[in-house]
Formats: C-alpha cells, sequence, structure tokens
C-alpha cells in the first residue's frame, strides 16, 4: 500500500467533520492506518500550520481555518456540478494566457491547474477554450478561474464566431472516448467495493475507502463537464450516482471508526 501524503490525508479528515476539531492523537491515529509515523504526522500538521490551513484551538487541538474552509467550499463544490450544467449552442468560453509571464513557477502552476480544474484545452498557442455550456457564462467563470489562482490580467471572453475548421478542431481537443471508458471503469469498481464493504474489518474499510474514494473523486474533480453533444451525459450522470453513494459510505466508515478508536467530541 503506498502511503498517502499526510497533508492531504489530515486535511481531508478535517474537511470530512467540518467545523468539527480534532486533537493532534486523533490525527496521528488516522494517519497511523496508513502506515504513517506518529513524527510524520506532527510535521504534517505543523506545516499544514505554517501555511495558514489550520490552527489551533486549545492544547494539540486543531480545526481548519477560515482560508481553508472557503478552499473546502469549492473543492466541496464537485457534488453539485453537474446542476451548473446549461444547454450548449455552440459557443465557447476562451482564455488567453499570452501576455503572462511563466518565469514565477508558482504562479504557473497555480494558472494550469485552474484551467485543468476548469475544462479548457489548448486550442492554439496560449488559447484555451472550453464549451461555454456551464451558468453564469464568462463572467461566472472569470470569477471561479481568479478564486482557483488565474492571473486577474488574463482575459476570459465568450467566443460565438469561430471559423468552421477551428470549431471542428475544437471539438477533437477532449478525449470523450477515454472520458467515457472512466466513467465505466470507475463506476464498476465503486459499485464492487460497495457492494462487499460489509464483509470489511473496519479499518480495511477506512484504509481502501479513502484510497479509492480520493482516486475517484480527483477524476470527477477534474472532469471538464462536456455537453452531451460531445460526451455520454447520462453515463456520467451514473459515474456521479455511484460516487456520491460511495463518499457517504466512506464518511460514515470514518465517523464511525472515529467514535470507536478514540474518546468521543463533543459534537459529532
Amino acid at each position: 500500500m503506498t502511503k498517502p501524503n499526510p497533508q492531504r490525508l489530515l486535511m481531508n479528515l478535517l474537511t470530512a467533520f467540518g467545523n468539527q476539531p480534532i486533537t493532534a492523537q486523533e490525527g496521528i491515529q488516522a494517519c497511523e492506518l496508513f502506515g504513517v509515523s506518529s513524527n510524520s504526522t506532527r510535521v504534517a500538521l505543523a506545516r499544514l500550520s505554517a501555511e495558514g490551513l489550520i490552527e489551533s484551538c486549545g492544547r494539540a487541538r486543531y480545526r481548519l481555518t477560515s482560508r481553508a474552509n472557503a478552499l473546502a467550499s469549492e473543492v466541496q463544490g464537485w457534488r453539485l456540478s453537474l446542476e451548473r450544467l446549461t444547454s450548449w449552442q455552440g459557443e465557447w468560453l476562451a482564455v488567453h494566457t499570452a501576455e503572462l509571464g511563466r518565469s514565477d513557477k508558482p504562479a504557473l502552476r497555480r494558472r494550469n491547474r485552474a484551467l485543468q480544474l476548469n475544462g479548457f484545452a489548448e486550442l492554439r498557442k496560449d488559447l484555451y477554450l472550453r464549451p461555454a455550456n456551464l451558468a453564469g457564462g464568462a463572467a461566472a467563470m472569470r470569477s471561479r478561474l481568479r478564486r482557483q489562482g488565474l492571473e486577474t490580467t488574463a482575459l476570459v471572453a465568450s467566443l460565438d464566431d469561430l471559423a468552421p475548421e477551428d470549431d471542428a478542431h475544437a471539438r477533437t481537443l477532449w478525449d470523450s472516448s477515454a472520458l467515457e471508458q472512466g466513467y465505466r471503469d470507475t463506476t464498476r469498481a465503486l459499485v464492487d467495493w460497495l457492494d462487499k464493504m460489509p464483509e470489511l474489518e473496519p479499518e480495511d474499510a477506512a484504509r481502501e475507502s479513502f484510497i479509492i474514494g480520493d482516486r475517484a473523486i480527483r477524476q470527477w474533480v477534474f472532469d471538464p463537464l462536456l455537453p452531451d453533444a460531445l460526451v455520454d451525459a447520462p453515463l456520467r450522470a451514473q459515474f456521479l450516482a455511484a460516487l456520491l453513494e460511495f463518499d457517504a459510505a466512506g464518511h460514515g466508515i470514518w465517523r464511525r471508526l472515529y467514535l470507536e478508536k478514540v474518546e468521543p467530541v463533543v459534537g459529532i
């Protein structure tokens, strides 16, 4: 079993419990399920605190900061992402980055991640497109991209009159077949695991639910949310339904294990 990044594991744990704080010992016990040493967990807690993602709220007790809660809310929006979809009339959303620098590597990473998170693909050098099938159009996308790390000077606009050859090329920028196979494979894996879940020991179930769920959620978060004309939308909806059921089961497993392994914290 590959050890998960302890910082990511702790953030997922804190996010799962909302505003409920955890103690350092509780974090250590959770990480130990994955073979992460207590020292590595303490280092991870210190780094998260230094990065402003968690804060102390008592003796060796931690909770998410307001900044981390805002980031978590943004990420947790994946559950409702299909509600953002609107009918597609063939228009495009575009981001032009030619005037943005590439020497600031952290800024470049944030920019690329924001574009990937929102399904943009490069049509020509420094010109990124995605179908305009999301609620709010260019204004909402501009705000979303900026929250997620795109520089405020980047041009974000709508395009509604691409040349036929450019429009045809744009429609091929996403591998729809690969996306659809991913929906099938992951849906099957999630459903199969849910079927065998009752037979698993609690700690095994906790480990597996984290690893499988983390991978599946990442797949969904980076899904480009293409319109029906470009991808099998019912197949995608089946994937989300299986993922929501899996996510609820995983949270239940962690909550039960959390309460059984450590002294209960008032409010859970």
